[in-house]
């Protein structure tokens, strides 16, 4: 297979096996009889050894021949266990392969060409045995010839479709490892379905759970046999006490998580709500106002000490009424105790014909309310907000809000309301609370599984909400570091390890500065998707799409359909010189009739030079199942094969979710331990973030209050005297 003229003569016969078994057989002839070959005993060693060395080289050429042509039909079966799966801190192992260069293009080429059609294609009784298992399946014969055993010359070829000479075309493969430093520029994995995605993620994650850092796998499908895997290396590296399960389809197992209620800015909550709603034309505005009616909602429970949730949102934008008196209550307590004095004696002056058209069938005491704000000119921002809330016509609200209710009611309705909205003091609760600080912090793993099958506008806001939740968390360890906080701080630095399956169900403003900016924190994300215009769709705008993928250093592709997806690669490497052979051949008579010379003849063999780029999208297209080309380290091309999962048994696997969800219960503690070791970031250090109640003395009607008011107006204060507020 020498490449000094350019051209590889790689499908020609093994000549070389002959020479060398010459070679050998001389050698031996060398030490057994010397006088064969008229040799002494002193000289007849050494004579030997040149013999055998010659034949052993010239044996490693003739197989090496050999074993190109194999591989180019049938590459070597290439398993691994999770135990033989190298963990590295510094490399990270994708599978072996070898770097793409100017010679794999040439053989690729020549695979192709028509001439070497019966190297690359299988043989006529391969063919014709697939035909018979077809017909006759339940034959003996067909039962022999499909046995997959190495004794078997006509075994089937594993079922990865595509060609295998595009992987086959280099024989010496090499463990692939892309240093961890490269990790930081974020990953993208791209891939049709069923060619490999999620074993690469196996792989992956075994990995960064071996090596102790936090996991953190986001996976809209909610993948049972991704939950198993990860939880089998949990415990087999000793970390199962660090695992959580959050899964939307399995609420009986998951560990409960409050997607808002964790904030550097009391207006993320807002953001996070209302991104999931549509922005596009006429519902810009429909939007903004939900995004206001939840702000004013927010800022209210904030200033009443309570931890945002969906199921608060929810009730007080459907009656803000109410939370408009309970902050009202909470407001005068503190700077004018009397006020309920004066609006109760307001509130029996109220009727229809003194009230606006707004304000016509609310509670009296809300209208007298309203009116006393107005008079007396209270300056409170969240009072105001409250105020110009419940100004609107009630039926014109329910309008402008239309599309948030809908929305909310999803996320608080069944057993999705309890995994997102956490009761922190029911202490017969025993599944877990957790969030992203308290995981990065203990170095967790965590699985999340939002189900988007069953209801894709769940999945995505609940999915859009945690990574908003991480953004803010990314830039709150950027400041201050991990260690903000604990004693003896030293602002050490963890990579967090955020696998994004299936990315573009859960893709939208809140991915940008994932990113961009969260690499400062540690947070290396590999995000898995099947196109480019998958992520195009997902963010409205090819401009927007731009901008996610220029923030990815290292690309992996499997195959692809879409052409576009596949130019993400090519089009990023250069061109090389292919060496073509050309044959001429000719003939020319000679009508003179003076010479003896009746025709000449010539055959030339030339070799010439064409541009070609290093890589066509055809060739990501027809890539077997579990192989990829991977564009890392500053533009170097590398052609990767994945070990297949072996077909031993793992013995900690768990055989079903039932049975994961009675080991996941023999770890979890009960939620009020949970709620007293739980840390938050807020925007108001005054407010105490570790409780999510208020006292009921601190928010109850004063009781000294004798008011002259209808019977409607004291079963109503009654009843705020005797509720104790969530």
């Amino acid at each position: 297979m020498s490449n000094e003229h350019g051209i590889e003569a790689i499908f020609r016969p093994a000549s070389e096996m002959y020479s060398s078994i010459t070679s050998i057989t001389c050698g031996a002839i060398c030490l057994v009889a010397p006088w064969a070959v008229a040799l002494s005993s002193s000289v007849n060693i050494g004579v030997a050894g040149a013999f055998l060395l010659f034949g052993i080289y010239r044996a490693k050429q003739g197989i090496t021949i050999i074993r190109y042509k194999r591989n180019i039909k049938r590459l070597p079966f290439y398993s691994l266990t999770s135990e033989q799966i190298p963990v590295s801190q510094k490399f990270l192992f994708l599978g072996k392969g070898f770097k793409w260069e100017q010679k794999h293009l040439q053989r690729i080429i020549l695979c192709r060409r028509e001439e070497y059609k019966r190297f690359v294609q299988p043989s006529a009784i391969y063919r014709a045995a697939r035909q018979w298992e077809q017909k006759h399946e339940k034959s003996i014969i067909a039962k022999c010839t499909s046995a997959n055993r190495w004794f078997n010359p006509l075994k089937p070829l594993p079922p990865v479709g595509g060609n295998p000479f595009l992987h086959g075309v280099e024989i010496n493969e090499v463990d692939i490892m892309m240093p961890f430093v490269d990790r930081g520029g974020h990953t993208l994995v791209l891939g049709t379905t069923g060619v490999g995605k999620t074993r690469l993620l196996e792989v992956l994650v075994t990995q960064d759970i071996a090596r102790g850092d936090p996991v953190i796998v986001i996976d809209p499908k909610g993948d049972a046999d991704l939950l198993k895997r990860m939880y089998a290396e949990a415990k087999r590296n000793g970390r199962q006490d660090e695992f959580y399960i959050f899964h939307l389809g399995y609420p009986e197992i998951s560990a409960r998580y409050n997607a808002i209620g964790r904030f550097s800015r009391i207006t993320e909550v807002a953001q996070r709500v209302s991104a999931p709603l549509a922005g596009e034309g006429n519902s810009a505005a429909f939007k903004e106002f939900a995004w206001r009616f939840v702000n004013i909602v927010t800022k209210a429970l904030i200033e009443l000490g309570r931890r945002p949730d969906y199921i608060q949102i929810n009730r007080y934008t459907n009656n803000m009424d109410t939370l408009f008196l309970e902050y009202a209550q909470h407001y005068f307590d503190k700077h004018d105790p009397k006020a309920w004095i004066t609006i109760s004696e307001m509130a029996t002056k109220v009727n229809d014909k003194n009230v606006s058209l707004a304000m016509r069938g609310r509670d009296k005491l809300v209208v007298a309310l309203y009116d006393y704000i107005a008079a007396k000119k209270i300056r409170d921002d969240v009072l105001e907000g409250l105020r110009s809330a419940i100004q609107y016509d009630k039926t014109y609200f329910d309008k402008i809000v239309a599309s948030l209710m809908p929305f909310l009611e999803k996320l608080t309705t069944g057993k999705t309301a309890q995994l997102l909205a956490p009761d922190y003091l029911d202490i017969n609760d025993e599944r877990p609370i957790f969030d992203w600080e308290q995981v990065i912090r203990k170095k967790g793993i965590v699985y999340i599984g939002l189900d988007a099958l069953s209801d894709a506008v769940v999945g995505a806001a609940v999915g859009n909400s945690m990574l908003a939740d991480l953004v803010s968390i990314a830039g709150y360890i950027y400041k201050y570091g991990v260690d903000d906080g604990l004693p003896g701080e030293n602002r050490s630095k963890i990579n967090v390890c955020l696998h994004t399956d299936e990315v573009n169900e859960i893709m939208g403003d809140e991915f940008i500065p994932l990113v961009n900016k969260a690499r400062g924190a540690g947070i290396n994300v590999t995000a898995y998707t099947q196109t480019i215009s998958d992520i195009e769709v997902k963010v409205g705008s090819a401009a927007k799409a731009g901008q996610v993928q220029g923030n990815f250093n290292n690309i992996i592709m499997l195959r692809v359909r879409e052409t576009k997806t596949a130019e993400l690669i090519t089009s990023q490497l250069p061109k090389v010189d292919i060496y073509k052979n050309t044959v001429v051949s000719g003939a020319s008579d000679t009508p003179s009739p003076d010479t003896k010379t009746d025709f000449t003849s010539s055959t030339q063999d030339r070799i010439s030079t064409e541009s070609m780029p290093l890589l066509e999208p055809s060739e990501l297209i027809q890539l077997p199942r579990g192989q990829a080309f991977v564009l890392t380290n500053g533009g170097v091309l590398y052609k990767v094969r994945m070990p297949l999962p072996s077909q031993e048994k793992d013995i900690m696997m768990p055989d079903s979710i039932n049975t994961l969800s009675k080991e996941m219960a023999k770890s979890y503690s009960t939620g009020e331990q949970w709620w007293v070791n739980s840390n938050s970031v807020w925007e108001k250090p005054e407010i105490d973030n570790d409780s999510d109640i208020n006292c009921p003395e601190e928010n109850e009607l004063p009781l000294h209050l004798e008011l002259d008011i209808d019977d409607d107006e004291k079963a109503f204060l009654n009843t705020l005297q005797e509720e104790k507020y969530e």
